[in-house]
């Protein structure tokens, strides 16, 4: 177990605490900081965990498996937070929601048969844009009489959900004859 990788499962261990924050009283500012503060500690934690394993040597089956788990698995449980607090769009949650189950099938399969498929450019950019979305739209519940940061976070969440698509699309072909050997 190396630093990335326990940087890795720290990511997934602050989730429920970034939920519970999210959900104990939604409309009090403090709680609503405060996830946002667990939010961008655990997003970060995904910049720097890739940084020390590519500069250090440190890269993982593990990691290359769990870290964009971790990802998937923290940005979901915002995103339905944020469905429940009626500050996405569902159509929105769908679509990434569907884009992450049919990826994460694929890797899981491919795990089983003794392959590893690593994140692309693509979808690391659709990570990016959606904790940008959701970081902005916290920022915006904390701050709800801000115009530019509603259109800013309603921006953000449709260019993501489209960058997911286009990323759903490209891993679907580039793995085209794994996904038609599967049995």
């Amino acid at each position: 177990m190396n630093l990335p990788n326990m940087l890795t499962i720290f990511r997934i261990l602050l989730v429920p605490i970034f939920v519970f924050f999210m959900l104990i009283n939604p409309n009090d500012s403090f709680y609503l900081t405060m996830s946002l503060i667990i939010f961008i500690l655990a997003s970060l934690t995904d910049a720097i965990d890739g940084k020390i394993a590519r500069k250090y040597n440190l890269i993982t089956n593990f990691g290359k498996f769990m870290d964009p788990l971790a990802d998937k698995i923290l940005v979901m449980s915002a995103l339905l937070c944020l469905l429940n607090l009626k500050l996405i769009d569902v159509v929105i949650v769908i679509i990434i929601l569907s884009r992450e189950f049919l990826v994460t099938s694929i890797r899981l399969i491919a795990s089983s048969n003794g392959k590893v498929i690593a994140a692309n450019s693509l979808g690391k950019l659709k990570t990016i844009l959606q904790i940008l979305a959701i970081i902005s739209c916290l920022i915006f519940k904390i701050c709800p009489y801000n115009d530019g940061l509603f259109w800013t976070y309603q921006l953000l969440f449709i260019l993501s959900a489209t960058i997911t698509i286009i990323s759903g699309v490209v891993y679907l072909w580039k793995n085209k004859s794994f996904i038609c050997d599967i049995k």
